[in-house]
């Protein structure tokens, strides 16, 4: 692990395991660094998870990844900033917000980007395992 080169934490559609298209953009630019952790908690928004940090002992559990070292992080950065409907109309509020975070990954505490809801959470499902695909595994099972 490289302290210089900067890190992302993700915990949704991101995470290699969903198989979602825009994985494929986290695998050409980031190197995976493993499974990892942060403080908060995870809600169910039906189509996608949301993030929202706490001070309590809840996890939400993820993927580290290191920025390539071939690549421009402002760049790379902006595009995801982009998929997560951070570029808005000046009236407008972002769904999410880009922060540095804690992460928990094995015995080492790294400091990574991550993307945290920043709309109203009040009524949506908890997803206590703070796992999404665990999650969703489950919900499947009859």
């Amino acid at each position: 692990m490289n302290q210089a080169l900067p890190k992302l934490f993700v915990y949704g559609t991101l995470r290699s395991g969903f198989h979602h298209p825009a994985y494929a953009y986290i695998s050409n630019n980031f190197i995976l660094l493993g499974g990892a952790k942060v403080k908060g908690r995870l809600y169910d928004l039906g189509e996608f998870p949301a993030a929202v940090p706490t001070t309590e002992e809840n996890f939400i559990i993820g993927e580290l990844y290191e920025l390539h070292p071939d690549q421009d992080f402002s760049w790379v950065i902006e595009q995801l900033d982009d998929y997560e409907g951070l570029h808005v109309e000046a009236n407008e509020k972002t769904t999410y917000r880009r922060e540095t975070a804690t992460v928990y990954i094995n015995d080492t505490l790294v400091q990574a980007w991550m993307y945290w809801y920043n709309m109203e959470i009040a009524g949506q499902p908890l997803i206590v395992s703070g796992d999404v695909l665990e999650y969703l595994q489950q919900k499947q099972q009859p």
